[in-house]
């Protein structure tokens, strides 16, 4: 009985240690510049973990699943990690992240950032696709469509759980960064540099593991950026002086 709970547990860590991680930056990095995910288009087998970084500072981006025909429309039944502001001075690590386990590898996942400020980000060019199947639906083509929208939506997603993929967990909050809104977008982040086109930051990841998964709803909680805390703290150093 010993020698097979040992047997077990070494089994278990060879499939632990066989997981592969793809990391995706969300919103550039501070070299790069502009609105987009880096790589943009990734392949990754079941059980793999893509592990979605957001990166760029200020920011305040999405990592929103979409369909082919509609980019910068929320899947109503799929993965939205919601808005995730990070301000000017938050430090550059750790960095706010979000991982998703892959369920089905034959399934095309499409994703944009559905920021509308300073300017639309999906129409700018920030989509990514994992998986991509064989056929028309190339992130070319992908990327045109997005160029091409009148409008991006605002609706939220299923949220840790859509086809494709789940997540187990909400977006991990270091401190400084939080849930925000559509309207919080930085006036001060980099303007995009790219021309929209599947072309920029792509790149491609390939990756194979056992598959896991788990599905859990994220909170509707969202966060503002606001002076509150500087006006409470005045106040409360005005308090002492009059009390000396």
């Amino acid at each position: 009985m010993q020698l097979f709970t040992i047997a077990a547990a070494l089994s278990a860590a060879a499939v632990a240690t066989a997981q592969q991680v793809i990391t995706v930056n969300v919103g550039g990095t501070a070299t790069q510049g502009g609105f987009l995910f880096s790589p943009n288009n990734i392949t990754a087998a079941n059980g793999t973990i893509i592990n979605f970084q957001f990166t760029s500072r200020p920011g305040n981006h999405s990592v929103t699943q979409s369909s082919f025909k509609t980019p910068c429309e929320p899947l109503p039944n799929g993965l939205d990690s919601g808005w995730i502001g990070i301000p000017q001075t938050l430090a550059a690590d750790p960095s706010p992240e979000w991982n998703i386990t892959i369920t089905n590898d034959q399934q095309p996942i499409w994703l944009f950032c559905k920021q509308l400020l300073p300017t639309p980000h999906c129409t700018s060019g920030m989509i990514a696709a994992i998986n991509i199947q064989p056929g028309p639906n190339t992130l070319d083509a992908f990327a045109a469509n997005a160029k091409a929208a009148t409008s991006v939506g605002q609706g939220e997603g299923a949220g840790n759980s859509g086809p494709g993929a789940s997540a187990n967990a909400d977006p991990s909050l270091v401190s400084g960064a939080v849930r925000a809104t559509a309207a919080q977008a930085s006036s001060t982040a980099p303007a995009p540099s790219g021309s929209g086109s599947g072309s920029g930051g792509s790149g491609s990841n390939s990756a194979s593991a056992p598959g896991s998964s788990s599905s859990n709803k994220p909170g509707a909680a969202k966060a503002q950026f606001d002076l509150s805390f500087f006006a409470v703290l005045g106040g409360a150093v005005a308090g002492a002086f009059l009390v000396l």
